[in-house]
């Protein structure tokens, strides 16, 4: 028998098969490594070399933020867990290999205290109850903890009382909100929220910096990676102190403030998400920095603005979503042509996509490839890429 079979009979994890999230749990880390390598060279091997993949040194309980659905089956038993890959069948889980343990726990106490404030669950068919998920987030480094209470009903009986029982099972938790969710949806979050406690966000430290971490906002789930993939990301963008660098789908804005901090010399952030914007805003005063400004706006949208101004850029930094960048963002980066791009790729395919985009039409040429594990045991891989203006200009 080989080893990897025998990992899922001797139970590593026992909903491995039901829960399909850790596509890779069969194979050892190593074989995990391999995998994801191969899978970044058949990809991207026609742009360049492609270095070796950066692992976990202890690729468990990696991820700050974890979410949970709560339903009540057939029995009257309250049931939190995940939904299955590809359905909307709930598996039932305490614990699991790559969450972060504080968060499972609390979610569990939370699905425990229930019954006894005679919360019910949400019903998605009848449109009825009260809980329909909770979100914890935790900053590794400042221990601070986030709940999210997402509700369908702004009625949230006996709060104060709740709010007191699950902060005396967990103190360390500083904030907690409770997030209003009516709608027919695969969102988790609604618009609507409330803080219960505490400050309404939380903060951690990363590269150095420090970021304030909202419900909505987008924050990196493995933060002992994302120090790795960011600093390999300023060191390709090799800054020298006085470059205008554009940090495009910047989020929160964790890595235009990274290179802010760390040599450029001014940074240009632009993020569709609101929210994101406010939290980018706050971060970038948070670290006393005066050389970043962000705007709220369409990435592809806000880089033609830009080329129709002719304005000038030197680097541009690039993390889009895993459906990639748009022919309109490509479009007016060739325009633009700043002498370096440092793309940040959660999708190999898409990322493979661009490229070839860039590449067809002569404007850049690929110099360094960098995959970093950023999800141990699922088939995920993130990538950094340099690239370089074709003319050779920039170096």
């Amino acid at each position: 028998m080989s080893q990897s079979k025998q990992n899922i009979q001797n139970g590593s994890c026992p909903v491995y098969k039901k829960c399909g999230g850790c596509q890779l749990q069969n194979l050892s880390y190593p074989e995990q490594l391999r995998f994801k390598q191969n899978k970044v060279e058949k990809l991207l091997k026609g742009f360049g070399r492609v270095a070796p993949v950066i692992g976990m040194d202890d690729p468990y309980h990696y991820r700050n933020k974890v979410q949970a659905a709560f339903r009540t089956d057939r029995n009257g038993r309250i049931q939190s867990g995940v939904y299955q890959s590809g359905t909307h069948r709930i598996v039932s889980i305490d614990s699991c290999q790559i969450e972060d343990r504080t968060a499972d726990e609390i979610i569990v106490a939370v699905r425990r205290l229930l019954p006894s404030f005679r919360m019910t669950t949400y019903n998605e068919d009848t449109r009825k109850g009260f809980l329909r998920h909770v979100l914890v987030k935790r900053g590794f480094a400042t221990n601070e903890v986030m709940v999210v209470l997402v509700t369908g009903t702004p009625i949230f009986p006996s709060k104060n009382h709740f709010v007191k029982a699950l902060r005396e099972q967990f103190p360390q938790i500083t904030t907690i909100v409770q997030n209003i969710n009516p709608y027919q949806t695969n969102l988790v979050l609604g618009e609507r929220q409330n803080v219960l406690y505490g400050k309404g966000y939380i903060e951690d430290v990363l590269c150095g910096c420090r970021f304030r971490i909202s419900p909505k906002s987008f924050y990196q789930i493995n933060p002992v990676q994302t120090e790795l993939l960011y600093n390999k990301a300023i060191e390709f963008a090799g800054l020298k102190g006085k470059e205008t660098v554009l940090d495009a789908y910047c989020g929160i804005g964790t890595i235009g403030i990274v290179a802010a901090k760390h040599g450029a010399g001014q940074v240009i952030g632009v993020e569709l998400n609101g929210d994101a914007v406010r939290d980018a805003i706050q971060n970038a005063k948070a670290n006393g920095l005066k050389n970043i400004r962000f705007y709220k706006g369409d990435a592809g949208e806000f880089m033609q603005a830009v080329a129709d101004e002719g304005e000038q850029l030197d680097i541009v930094l690039m993390d889009p979503p895993r459906a990639g960048s748009s022919e309109r963002f490509l479009d007016a980066l060739i325009r633009l042509a700043p002498p370096k791009v440092v793309y940040v790729s959660c999708n190999p395919e898409t990322l493979a996509r661009d490229l070839a985009y860039l590449r067809k039409n002569s404007a850049y040429r690929v110099q360094q490839i960098q995959p970093v594990d950023m999800f141990p045991h699922t088939a995920h891989v993130e990538c950094v890429v340099k690239l370089m203006k074709h003319n050779g200009e920039g170096r």
